[in-house]
């Protein structure tokens, strides 16, 4: 998989998560994924579909690092925090694909995205556009640990 695809992704997640979260994280080494199960408890999925490239991305929180982002961005929850939570997560989906695909347009690259899934529980599974082809890339910060997984068909 062509690392043109990978680090706007990359990007994008690590300026949401600083800027706007205030929350600073790091990525470690990549390594391609070795079966469907998340890494988090809370996961936000979503497809890409374009000319030149189909895809899909995941990133996947453990608790303790999207209750620190929640608190960062909204303050306290004010009802029910798991609902509030998977909405967050959604939101983070979103801007980190939207930053990605502006990126990647600069380079001549278009997608289409679609609507971001959420999938949540202890044990979850994620199923990718090319789930032989999975790239996943550990973050890790003070407040917790996230996964980014990116799967693309070239």
């Amino acid at each position: 998989m062509n690392v043109e695809f990978i680090n706007p992704f990359l990007a994008s997640f690590i300026d949401v998560m600083s800027t706007m979260a205030m929350v600073p994280v790091q990525p470690d080494k990549p390594k391609l994924k070795a079966d469907a199960r998340a890494a988090g408890v809370l996961t936000g999925f979503i497809e890409m579909k374009g000319p030149q490239v189909q895809g899909s991305l995941a990133i996947s929180f453990d608790r303790p690092l999207i209750e620190a982002v929640f608190t960062n961005m909204l303050g306290e929850p004010e009802a029910d925090l798991d609902k509030e939570l998977r909405d967050l997560v959604g939101e983070i989906t979103n801007m980190l694909t939207g930053g990605a695909k502006m990126r990647l347009a600069e380079k001549g690259y278009d997608f289409e995205l679609a609507q971001p899934k959420i999938i949540d529980g202890e044990e979850h599974y994620i199923m990718h556009f090319s789930p032989q082809r999975v790239i996943c890339i550990p973050i890790a910060g003070e407040a917790g640990k996230a996964m980014l997984e990116i799967s693309f068909n070239k």
